[in-house]
Parts: structure tokens; C-alpha cells; sequence
């Protein structure tokens, strides 16, 4: 089911698939599109939500109480059609719940809300968990938004700058593609008293850099002569990585802020030792906001 929102103060559009509760399109008033439209040729998402896992684990595989478990990447919700609870002009409510399908990758009872508002120009995505079983549950959770970069004819992916709401000092893990791990004796990307982050092609070219340091919890994707793009707020996050597939130069970027990641060098396989893990006691219910908005 496709959902449309409008806010008929600014006239922006959200629109959201139920199939995974993807955010499929976000215009402004002049109709202008800013998120990725699913080319399979390059990516053929456009903000999968991430659960129970944020990327892949070793093999594919992971242990849950001390059972094996196989786990596709970024778990099962781009596949999944969640319940719409609820929608009007403003607000749409997207419900995924454990069934026979998601108990063959991950044993544990549970309620995945995705909550659409948008307001005075702004889009609020609340993403809930709720722990409706007998026992803890564990898992890790994920936006991963594509934002079309440039936005443009005639611009650049080169024009454009990542923003961080404060200034940085720190650097990012890199994705070792030879062993599909974050592998922790690489150097990552320097950021060094910086709010700044020029983009280049060539930052990707070992797939997404991955801060998980990082002080910022709002960070834009913007032309620096133009000043226009979109930020990304991500209160309910402890993370963040940004991708774009290096080899095909497309024009877009994720901003994907993350509780957890793909495996890394330093963990083992038991899932509930993962880096930014987030659990759950029985009856217990956590919401994690995130807000886009236009430049």
C-alpha cells in the first residue's frame, strides 16, 4: 500500500510504501525530488529500515541463545509489509509483527513501529520496538535514507559537503570488503577539529565510512555554493555511516544513522556481545526519532 502525506504549509510530499515502510519520495512545493527512486541497476532500495540486524553478519550467521541463526543483511524488513495502524493527511503508522516468516532468522516475539509525521516542513520517523514476549530480546536498528546528490543538472557529487552540527575529531571505521568485516586496523576518514566533510567518489571506495563516535546527532548533505540539500537529525541514534556504491558513481548518498553495525574484527559471533546492542526486557518498549528536512 503507498501512503502520501502533505503538509499544506510548506507543500511537501512524503510518500511511504508499506513494503518494508520505505520512505519512496520527499518533494517540495516545486515538485523537486530529493530521495533515491529504486533503479535496480544501481540500488534498488531507497531507506530500508535495519532490523533486528544493521548489515550482515559473519557468514550470514549469528547465535541467539546459544542457537545458530541465519541473518540477512540488514535483517528482514525490506521483504516484510507492515500493517498500516493508522494514517491521515499529516501522519501514517507502519506495524511489523513476529511471525512464521521473521521467526526463521530471529526467535524473539516483537512489535517494529515506524511512525510519518510531517509538520512545518519537517518529516519525524519514530522508530519503536516493543518487547511483548517472556523473555529478553536483543536486536540493533537502522535508517538508511539515499538522498539524490547533486540535486542539480550541471552540478557535482564534488559540490556538496557533509555538515555536522558540531565539530568533530575523530575517524571513521572502514568496511573491509575482502573479509566482510569492519576491520579495526584500517585507517579510516581523519575528521580534525571539523564540521566539515568535502564528498568525494573516492571516500566509498571500501563501501560506507562508519562513525561511531561521533559527537553530532544532526548532520546536512549540502551544495556549498548553493546552500541547499537536507539534514538529517538523529536523536535516537548512536552512530551514523554514509554510502554510496563507489563503482557506479550514482547520484545519490545515504545518511544512515545506526544502533549497531555490520560484524567487526573485534566481536565474536554471539549477537547479543555486539557493539551499540540494544535489549529489551520483557513488556519493555523503546522509540528511537529521526527528522529530515529541506534546505
Amino acid at each position: 500500500m503507498i501512503i502520501t502525506l502533505k503538509d499544506p504549509k510548506t507543500n511537501i510530499c512524503a510518500v511511504i510504501d508499506s513494503l518494508g515502510a520505505q520512505l519512496i519520495s520527499l518533494k517540495d512545493s516545486s515538485q523537486k525530488e530529493y530521495i533515491w527512486q529504486r533503479d535496480p541497476a544501481v540500488w534498488s532500495n531507497c531507506s530500508p529500515l535495519l532490523f533486528p540486524a544493521v548489515g550482515n553478519c559473519r557468514g550470514g550467521r549469528t547465535r541467539f541463545d546459544g542457537q545458530w541463526y541465519d541473518m540477512p543483511k540488514h535483517g528482514f524488513c525490506r521483504e516484510s509489509d507492515f500493517i498500516v495502524k493508522q494514517t491521515d493527511e499529516h501522519h501514517a503508522v507502519f506495524r511489523l509483527a513476529a511471525n512464521d516468516y521473521t521467526r526463521r532468522f530471529y526467535p524473539y516475539d516483537f512489535l517494529l513501529t515506524l511512525s510519518y509525521c510531517l509538520k512545518d516542513g519537517v518529516l519525524s520517523m519514530d522508530y519503536s520496538v516493543e518487547n511483548p514476549g517472556d523473555r529478553q530480546m536483543c536486536y540493533l536498528l537502522g535508517a538508511h535514507p539515499g538522498f539524490i546528490c547533486p540535486l542539480e543538472e550541471g552540478e557535482a557529487f564534488e559540490d556538496y559537503d557533509l555538515e555536522f552540527d558540531q565539530e568533530e575529531t575523530t575517524s571513521s571505521m572502514v568496511y573491509n570488503v575482502n573479509i566482510f568485516e569492519f576491520d579495526l586496523s584500517i585507517k579510516g576518514v581523519d575528521l580534525d577539529h571539523t564540521r566539515r566533510l568535502p564528498l568525494s567518489y573516492e571516500l566509498f571506495c571500501n563501501d560506507a565510512i562508519y562513525f561511531d563516535r561521533l559527537l553530532s546527532r544532526k548532520v546536512s548533505i549540502v551544495n556549498r555554493n548553493t546552500r541547499k540539500g537536507v539534514w538529517v537529525a538523529f536523536p535516537g541514534f548512536e552512530t551514523v555511516a554514509f554510502w554510496t556504491p563507489y563503482s557506479k558513481k550514482p547520484a545519490f548518498l545515504c545518511v544512515e544513522p545506526w544502533n549497531g553495525c555490520a560484524i567487526r574484527n573485534d566481536e565474536d559471533d554471539d549477537f547479543l556481545h555486539r557493539h551499540h546492542v540494544q535489549i529489551l526486557a520483557p513488556g519493555e518498549k523503546k522509540t528511537y526519532p529521526m527528522e529530515i528536512g529541506i534546505l
